[in-house]
């Protein structure tokens, strides 16, 4: 595995692929990996010839007090990580290089509407970072496809979007969340939670099987079965900010009982925001 810091290299390197004929798989990740991320990376793998991961803390898309100063920094575990999930090339650009000497007045990148929603109501400024900084790497990459988790269901939808929008020529693959035994979605913020939370953590998710099970049965309201998921996440010791059930297309709210939808959650566990989706089977 080959390691790049600039633009130019990366760029040599995907000009010298294309040539070969080779297809261009990508994953962007912000570091700190775990098993969720190397199965974007195997799948990569099988879609393309050639794999290139990044890691790149990406300023934009932190809020105010949130953690990008403290953000799990692990470049030695990652690389190993990496080499052993035969990525070709890790790029690991500076924020100069990403944004130029004043990040701040950048371009930006916007997806309306579905910006603005769920996430994008508690962290308002988060999801223009997100398409701002994707938008820039497959711009310095282009590559035929890239790959993110389902895990963050709405970023996903607005990566798509933002390429559907924008006509990029760019294939987006999306790969199941990756849980741990007991349920909780793999996330590296996972670190943050002490003993105690830890062992609280995977009643996020056991709330939205609940859910999904209530609603694959006989039709609901679905107010009612989000404000009693809501209190059994207070009950169980969250803070929680949305559970909602909404439409899998477009994050819409559902209009009839065949529109596939998904229940998508989000809740603060001591000083750790956890979030976490589950898709529900049409009957």
């Amino acid at each position: 595995m080959e390691i790049v810091t600039s633009v130019d290299e990366l760029r040599s390197h995907a000009w010298l692929w294309r040539t070969q004929g080779g297809r261009i798989a990508f994953v962007p990740t912000m570091g700190n990996l775990h098993a969720g991320h190397l199965k974007l990376v195997r799948h990569a793998r099988a879609m393309a010839e050639r794999v290139v991961v990044s890691i790149f803390v990406n300023p934009m898309q932190f809020g105010q007090n949130e953690d990008y100063t403290s953000y799990p920094v692990t470049h030695d575990d990652d690389i190993k990580a990496l080499e052993e999930a035969d990525t070709d090339l890790l790029f690991m650009p500076e924020v100069s290089e990403v944004y130029g000497d004043v990040p701040g007045h950048t371009t930006q990148v916007v997806v309306p509407d579905l910006n603005a929603i769920l996430e994008g109501e508690f962290r308002p400024t988060h999801f223009d970072g997100v398409t701002t900084v994707v938008n820039k790497l497959f711009n310095m990459l282009q590559p035929d496809v890239a790959v993110f988790g389902e895990k963050d269901f709405q970023q996903l939808l607005i990566i798509r979007r933002m390429v559907s929008d924008l006509k990029m020529p760019i294939a987006i693959a999306a790969v199941e969340t990756e849980r741990e035994a007991d349920g909780l979605a793999m996330s590296s913020r996972n670190g943050y939670l002490n003993a105690s939370e830890r062992a609280i953590a995977p009643q996020l998710y056991q709330t939205l099987l609940d859910v999904r099970d209530l609603l694959g049965h006989e039709e609901q309201d679905l107010a009612a079965v989000e404000q009693a998921a809501m209190d059994q996440l207070r009950a169980a010791g969250f803070e929680p900010q949305y559970v909602s059930i909404r439409r899998c297309a477009d994050l819409g709210a559902p209009e009839n009982k065949n529109d596939a939808r998904v229940v998508l959650a989000a809740a603060i566990l001591g000083t750790t925001r956890l979030i976490d989706n589950v898709r529900v089977s049409i009957t």
